[in-house]
């Protein structure tokens, strides 16, 4: 591995994410090679040790995966109520860190990556990263909701603000809503819906930035191909050999 500066490389091996990463190098609590760091620095983390209070940092490989959620798994490292969770169920899972949770009664995409600083921006609202979701939902008819979607919801103090919706008939009086947000606050599709009076019998995330969930069987991770990987990169400013 090249050099690259020091923040990056506590990012790329899941430690923190770049900016958590600047804080600990300036509040003295990482060393390179025994000696305290300095913000900006370059390091090969191949050839030096760098340690964060005291435990070392071993350079893991950058992974990318997507990961078709099945229902009732939830997306967490562990769970107290011994629940399955989503890195039960990928292969060699050391590393991971998920983009964004999907609740225990959602399914559809979840992507997954080694790099500790995609992952703050691919989930902070200012990169404004779309996701596009799909639910099935009944309460009201469809003619109501196709006009409920344009009317602008306050949830937890902000405006939803969609930037696609569209509103089909489904079977037995229900109607599926397909809609893409640029954000991703806790449980935000299912808030929405609640606030014009629909119940959701199911929700799926069909995409996340560039990546689709496709074809992709439930509970099946896949790699992303390395066109996935830089489109990710470039939705949030980064390259992936940036130093």
């Amino acid at each position: 591995m090249s050099e690259m500066r020091l923040q990056r490389a506590l990012a790329r091996a899941g430690v923190a994410s770049r900016r958590a990463a600047e804080t600990l190098i300036e509040a003295g609590r990482v060393k390179v090679d025994g000696k305290v760091a300095t913000l900006g620095m370059k390091v090969d983390p191949d050839r030096q040790r760098i340690t964060v209070g005291g435990r070392s940092v071993k350079s893991v490989e950058r992974r990318w995966l997507a990961f078709h959620k099945p229902l009732g798994v939830v997306t967490t490292a562990s769970d107290d109520e011994g629940r399955r969770t989503v890195l039960d169920m990928i292969p060699r899972s050391a590393g991971l860190t998920y983009v964004g949770r999907l609740d225990m009664n959602t399914t559809g995409l979840l992507l997954l990556t080694t790099d500790g600083d995609a992952v703050h921006r691919l989930t902070h609202p200012s990169y404004r990263v779309s996701r596009r979701y799909t639910a099935l939902v009944h309460g009201r008819s469809t003619a109501e909701i196709t006009a409920a979607v344009r009317e602008r919801l306050v949830i937890d103090g902000r405006a939803v603000t969609p930037s696609a919706v569209r509103v089909r008939p489904g079977n037995e009086g229900r109607s599926i809503l397909d809609v893409t947000l640029e954000e991703g606050r806790n449980r935000i599709v299912r808030k929405w819906c609640e606030a014009m009076g629909l119940k959701v019998d199911r929700l799926a995330r069909l995409s996340y930035g560039p990546v689709r969930l496709g074809e992709l069987p439930v509970g099946q991770s896949r790699p992303l191909t390395p066109r996935e990987e830089s489109a990710l990169y470039q939705a949030v400013g980064l390259s992936p050999e940036a130093p």
